[in-house]
């Protein structure tokens, strides 16, 4: 098969809209009920809700091209920029570019797209490790697996003589195309921006971005979701769906669409859950803040960083002594007494093995 640039009548692409239809509606649905619990939320909750969702998106759209980041490196560095902190502690170059790539992203969203924009965003989010981040690509580009010599390229783009003018087209076409249900023009704007593959690294950070922008559009405030944690879950169908929409005979992109639009339902029912946490964690400080010292409250705010997933493993007195640097019949009694106020519960097991887990209120 082609690829879809190089077809006849590239980029026009069509789909069947009563096919895609029922999600965006229930994507619609979902964002209003967000919407409406986000209103319970005090503005401290709501700051610490975006600021977890920013920082599950830059873990997650990382991970997927293979980069491993810490968390509290991203936290750090968003809360720097966003004026929260006076310095960001970790220092790392990685952390911070993909976090000035999340906070562009989320400031600048309601600004028409434009070719210098996009330049500096990605010169903001590679420049310090890569010399010619901000650019165009000068060379060809290939996605291949396999060892050498028995390679398998997956993806080739248009050649780099071509990048500036069909940049210039894209953007063009995602300023016009604000007439389109959010979660639509999300897909075709990845797919298209991915098509091209205008830098030599990023794209994929970068076409999730330009995705989460077109949300955050429709919306008129910066999208409540971490749209890679949902795709993620999912990475394998992901580059199959991707590959498949990028390689064939014809511009009808419907089944890219239909799993795209799923893809994006997910994910904002996904940030539900974490709204849904972050307001049982605020009425689990209430109830249990006045009642620990300094040693249980560190553990407590580690475990509950975690998220709905939950702490791993659970905690343990070794996990504890770990965390605190205290003593192992310290942290017995500590985890002991967490259990006794309804603040922590048993896991199955006993002994050494006893472990803990958060005892949240709802």
């Amino acid at each position: 098969m082609p690829y879809i640039w190089e077809l006849k009548d590239w980029p026009h692409f069509t789909w069947n809209a009563g096919v895609v239809q029922d999600n965006s509606y229930r994507y619609a649905l979902t964002v209003n009920r967000l919407a409406s619990e986000m209103r319970s939320l005090s503005y401290q909750e709501r700051t610490n809700s975006m600021i977890d969702l920013m920082v599950s998106e830059a873990q997650t759209t990382s991970r997927i091209e293979g980069e491993t980041v810490d968390p509290e490196a991203v936290r750090s560095s968003i809360l720097k920029q966003l004026g929260l902190a006076e310095e960001d502690r970790w220092q790392d170059p990685y952390a911070r570019g993909i976090a000035r790539l999340m906070v562009l992203s989320g400031q600048d969203f309601a600004e028409p797209l434009t070719v210098d924009g996009l330049c500096s965003w990605h010169r903001q989010f590679l420049g310090e490790r890569m010399r010619n981040a901000g650019r165009w690509r000068t060379k060809p580009i290939w996605i291949v697996s396999g060892v050498a010599g028995k390679e398998k390229v997956h993806f080739e783009g248009p050649p780099a003589s071509r990048v500036a003018g069909e940049m210039e087209t894209f953007v063009e076409w995602f300023n016009a195309s604000s007439s389109l249900p959010g979660p639509v023009r999300s897909g075709v704007a990845h797919l298209y921006f991915e098509s091209i593959h205008p830098f030599a690294d990023g794209n994929g950070r970068m076409g999730r971005a330009i995705a989460e922008i077109a949300l955050s559009q429709e919306l008129g405030y910066p999208a409540l979701l971490s749209l890679s944690a949902a795709i993620d879950r999912q990475r394998k169908q992901y580059y199959e769906m991707l590959n498949q929409a990028s390689r064939q005979s014809g511009m009808d992109i419907t089944g890219w669409l239909e799993w795209w639009t799923q893809c994006v339902l997910n994910a904002q029912e996904k940030a539900r859950e974490q709204i849904a946490f972050v307001i049982r964690k605020a009425a689990f400080w209430r109830s249990y803040g006045n009642r620990v010292n300094d040693r249980q409250e560190k553990v407590l705010a580690r475990m509950l960083r975690e998220g709905p997933e939950g702490f791993r493993g659970g905690m343990s007195a070794r996990k504890y002594v770990a965390l605190t640097r205290c003593s192992g019949a310290t942290a017995t009694r500590d985890l002991s007494l967490l259990m006794k106020i309804g603040a922590l519960e048993r896991l199955p097991g006993g002994g050494r093995s006893t472990r803990y887990a958060l005892r949240l209120p709802g």
